[in-house]
């Protein structure tokens, strides 16, 4: 037998799948690492510790699920979390952590490019909103404000880009993830000029732009032996998980939608043309040449409610997060929709879309001498949905979405996929293997490459997803009458989030 391996590279864990060739589960594995947050705004990660997770997940799977059973590994493909940024010297030696996605350190520069006239060229040429998330603005952080590190740094690479140059020696970065940096031209395939003037930087120090399909090279030796792979496993660069959450959910094709929550979220949608939004909402980022991934994210999923879990959860022991998790959900299950007026904006890590306010913070409205804990557990689920549902909401202003997909630990669990069923009042699927769709993705693009599917439509078209759940709509008009005060407070509240955001760095 041959396998083809994934390896997901996600904001909080690595996650190891190895597939049959025709596409069957055979083994799985996940490794955890932390997030730093040193000071509000600051969100980083160790490359270090990332590379050594994956190569310890990576090396227990092949050892424990696919030597001794004689399999044969014939590729293996990467997929990464989005905006990641990590500065490393002319040794390819990092010179600090890595900034993720949720960091928003950058604020005040993506303030100034907003206000300036690049902002909409800038936008249009990327498809990358101006937020602090991506690496553009990142970069123009680092320029700004640790001018030693940006003298210093040979290039600026993502956290999938390093560990690809860990494995194979070789520094690239393929279109898909590039077209998240708001570095890259999504129309010529190429870094953008004005983008590139406005970082600091040139070409250069930026990897090397190569297709989704594209193969850096062979493990190194010490790799090979380590591992126990041959020379002749193919390494496929891949693409961005939110591409390969699409892709492997099978959203493909009008009238469609997918949502993912793990830590964080989104809505997507897939064309082939890009979605062209006044308000710049929206990214557009690719996954092949002729196909574009619309919609919009979230800081704000799943990692919201484990926090919750994690402050007022009840354990059986210090680790058990799922067990306290699955309780707060049970206990959530015996409050009605609407959690009787209470209402959570779940902003603690600022937010994307559709507000794009890197200011935002977290708070709960409407409280009363009747809520109790309960309300406070379905309101916490619920704040994380309604964010959601707003990005839908708001993409539907330019596509029709006439059914949903969810994929993804969080949005995968039937209490929380009933309510985005009834929120957005359309039937919902769920494929059974929502919890790795971007692990079945990574396959799929895979099998692609390798002439097991002739296209990537072929490929999508494969993915079967039987459990349904029909909206209430009952709900849904509770659902609706609330979110009209969530969505008015999200605004509202934009000085009050931004003084009290300045308070916050002062301390």
């Amino acid at each position: 037998m041959e396998c083809i391996i994934t390896i997901e590279l996600g904001t909080n864990a690595v996650r190891v799948f190895a597939f049959s060739l025709s596409g069957e589960l055979l083994a799985s594995m996940k490794g955890s690492y932390p997030t730093f947050h040193i000071r509000p705004d600051y969100s980083e990660q160790d490359p270090e510790q990332i590379f050594i997770t994956m190569l310890y997940v990576l090396k227990n799977l092949l050892n424990e699920k696919i030597h001794p059973q004689k399999i044969k590994v014939r590729c293996i493909c990467f997929s990464a979390s989005m905006h990641s940024v990590l500065a490393v010297d002319e040794n390819g030696v990092p010179l600090d952590n890595a900034i993720t996605w949720s960091d928003n350190r950058g604020k005040k520069v993506a303030a100034a490019l907003i206000a300036s006239r690049a902002c909409k060229k800038i936008y249009t040429a990327t498809g990358t909103p101006i937020h602090p998330m991506s690496p553009l603005i990142k970069i123009a952080w680092i320029k700004e404000n640790d001018k030693e590190k940006f003298k210093k740094s040979a290039k600026f690479l993502s956290i999938k880009s390093y560990i690809v140059q860990q494995l194979t020696g070789k520094c690239c970065i393929d279109y898909s993830l590039a077209s998240a940096t708001g570095l890259m031209n999504i129309h010529t395939l190429d870094w953008e000029p004005d983008a590139l003037a406005f970082a600091g930087i040139k070409p250069d120090k930026l990897p090397e732009l190569v297709p989704v399909f594209h193969s850096p090279g062979r493990l190194l030796k010490a790799y090979q032996t380590s591992l126990g792979l041959p020379s002749g496993v193919k390494i496929l660069i891949g693409s961005s998980d939110g591409c390969l959450a699409t892709l492997g959910a099978g959203v493909w094709g009008e009238g469609k939608a997918t949502i993912t929550i793990e830590d964080s979220g989104a809505v997507r949608i897939v064309g082939k043309k890009v979605l062209q939004d006044e308000k710049q909402r929206f990214f557009n980022y690719l996954l092949t040449k002729n196909y574009y991934v619309s919609g919009g994210p979230t800081n704000n999923g799943g990692v919201i409610f484990d926090w919750f879990a994690r402050q007022f959860g009840e354990f059986k022991n210090p680790f058990d997060i799922e067990y306290s998790m699955d309780m707060l959900m049970s206990e959530a299950a015996k409050v009605d929709a609407g959690s009787e007026g209470l209402l959570f904006l779940p902003y603690l890590l600022a937010e994307r879309a559709p507000i794009w306010n890197p200011n935002a913070r977290g708070c709960y409205f409407g409280l009363n001498i009747n809520h109790g804990r309960q309300h406070f557990i379905r309101a916490t689920i619920e704040g994380i949905l309604y964010e959601i549902y707003s990005i839908g909401k708001t993409l539907q202003e330019h596509r029709s979405i006439k059914s949903l997909s969810v994929n993804g630990s969080f949005a995968s669990i039937p209490f929380c996929a009933q309510i985005i069923a009834d929120m957005f009042n359309k039937p919902l699927y769920a494929s059974r293997q929502s919890n790795n769709s971007i692990g079945l993705g990574a396959f799929l693009l895979s099998a692609v490459e390798m002439g097991i599917y002739k296209t990537i439509d072929e490929a999508a078209q494969t993915v079967v997803v039987p459990d349904s759940y029909k909206p209430n709509k009952q709900n849904h008009k509770i659902y609706n009458n609330y979110f009209r005060i969530f969505e008015s407070l999200s605004l509202k509240l934009f000085d009050e989030f931004e003084n009290i955001s300045n308070l916050q760095q002062q301390t």
